[in-house]
């Protein structure tokens, strides 16, 4: 969706410079606004030249791999598409509680569209030009819509969504309008820039735009801030920072407007009670912007979401929203046509954890591979004591039953849980089995032996150990809640405390720990 910083610091600096991309720059305010703070310094995570390595946690977990063929765009196996479109899963699950609807919009656009937008005249460095089908080369203004030849694959979602907007008649009454997309973007990033999954030149991202009135930027600005604040707490990420950023040297508009943004964030900020610091300049060229940034072990700052308040696509796109049933002392706008029945809406980007794969790799690096149950994708292994065929066989049903407790003949609900459940019936002693089970980061495991096997199905049991898993105690609250305060346990073959459970009392863990987001 939105410009990073990189958007005017690209053609000034070497690819060496940009792969500094996260220092703050010479424009970095380190004044003190009433509730704002200096930029804060921070240790590094690492001695000088011991910077983490996020590649054995990438490998054991087999998430991604990256090609030349395509370069900054990672090839996701299986176990790397489970914890995007679980990251996808989680914010589609808090959309309704904050109003916002989910669209789908095309990977190209005409190059009319980025003209009307201005990101042909900022931001085309930054893009993927395309040529149409029977180009002869060039740009002719005044040939027809409908021939024009050269195209952009999109950066951002913001134009598309203005056109979803304006493709009906609104009211005042339908405002804020909130849409959320997860279309891949493509960033035609320098070659030099390219970092893991940190910076791409493809991605997604879980873009959002809010069109509203003037008097609502406060209440949607303070509803975003909250959101940022509810996810980054549930996934653990500890501190980040808030970021304003200002007019940057190239913008579009005029410089009342910018002014006024500009201070409706600020009051945003100040009345949030959180602390910020100002980099002048930063702004995206269309309106300043609230970043959130996290620091990696190495001391270098990324962004993740972003917040920024426009008033210049809206006025480009001529959007507007019927005003006429208002009294005329609401009508909010600065024109100076006191009868106009329309008015044009304010237009706030957003998104929360902002590029997923960027996101993934902070948290792949802040719990070095420790997903929470919920996330991730080894979830649970069960491994066969023995070489009992009964025992093994009894075993491979227990994984099937677990990984779709909800299975049934047919088509499944839309609702059905699904789980990630292995099993390992070799011939390897349960030690080596543990062992190799931690070494994979599977989020416990459960032991099953002839001692497991009762005389029907409904009284076979599995050893369940959970010491891996975070959060121990609230863990230990949701089995003593199952079992009713206290439970049938044993000693593991390794000595250690494991649970015994039914099959049915195991689908109802599994259950409650994602329902926890444990």
């Amino acid at each position: 969706m939105l410009p990073q910083r990189y958007l005017s610091i690209t053609r000034r600096l070497s690819p060496c410079q940009v792969r500094r991309f996260g220092s703050s720059p010479a424009g970095t305010d380190r004044s003190v606004l009433s509730k704002s703070t200096e930029a804060p310094t921070h240790k590094q995570g690492s001695k000088k030249g011991e910077s983490k390595d996020r590649r054995p946690v990438t490998f054991s977990h087999d998430l991604y791999t990256l090609h030349t063929s395509s370069p900054g765009s990672p090839l996701f196996q299986p176990y790397g598409t489970h914890i995007l479109q679980k990251l996808q899963a989680f914010l589609r699950a808090q959309y309704p509680s904050y109003g916002f609807q989910e669209v789908l919009t095309p990977t190209i656009y005409k190059r009319g569209l980025w003209e009307t937008s201005g990101h042909w005249d900022n931001y085309k460095d930054a893009m993927f030009a395309v040529t149409g089908r029977g180009a002869q080369g060039g740009h002719d203004p005044g040939r027809e819509i409908s021939e024009e030849e050269d195209y952009g694959l999109k950066p951002m979602n913001c134009p598309g969504h203005c056109l979803l907007f304006k493709s009906q008649t609104r009211s005042y009454k339908d405002l804020p309008i909130r849409y959320a997309d997860f279309s891949p973007l493509h960033r035609n990033e320098l070659s030099g820039a390219l970092s893991g999954l940190t910076r791409l030149r493809r991605f997604h991202q879980d873009d959002g735009h809010i069109f509203c009135r003037p008097s609502q930027i406060k209440h949607e600005i303070t509803q975003t801030l909250d959101f940022v604040q509810l996810v980054y707490q549930t996934f653990r990420m500890g501190d980040y920072r808030l970021r304003l950023g200002t007019r940057p040297e190239q913008f579009i508009g005029t410089a009342h407007d910018w002014d006024q943004a500009e201070a409706r964030l600020k009051m945003a900020l100040q009345e949030s009670g959180q602390q910020f610091y100002i980099n002048h300049g930063d702004g995206a060229f269309y309106g300043p912007k609230i970043d959130i940034v996290l620091t990696d072990a190495d001391g270098k700052d990324h962004q993740t979401a972003t917040i920024q308040l426009d008033f210049q696509l809206p006025k480009r796109f001529e959007l507007e929203y019927d005003a006429g049933e208002m009294d005329k002392g609401q009508l909010e706008s600065d024109s100076s046509d006191a009868c106009s029945q329309t008015e044009t809406p304010v237009l706030i980007h957003r998104a929360i954890l902002g590029s997923l794969e960027r996101f993934l790799a902070l948290w792949m690096e802040s719990d070095s591979g420790r997903w929470p149950f919920w996330i991730n994708p080894r979830q649970l292994i069960i491994l066969t004591v023995g070489s009992n065929t009964e025992v093994r066989q009894r075993a491979e049903d227990m994984a099937r039953q677990l990984a779709s407790p909800d299975a049934r003949v047919g088509a499944q609900t839309l609702r059905a849980s699904n789980f990630m459940v292995a099993c390992d019936n070799s011939d390897e002693s349960i030690a080596k089995k543990i062992v190799n089970a931690r070494k994979k980061h599977y989020s416990f495991y459960a032991v099953v032996g002839e001692r497991n096997l009762g005389q029907s199905v409904e009284k076979q049991t599995l050893d369940v150990s959970v010491g891996s898993l975070p959060k121990q105690s609230d863990v230990r609250q949701v089995l003593e809640t199952l079992l009713q305060f206290g439970g049938p346990a044993s000693s593991s073959p390794r000595g250690t405390t494991s649970t015994r459970l039914t099959l049915q009392q195991c689908q109802r863990f599994l259950k409650e720990l994602e329902l926890k987001y444990m």
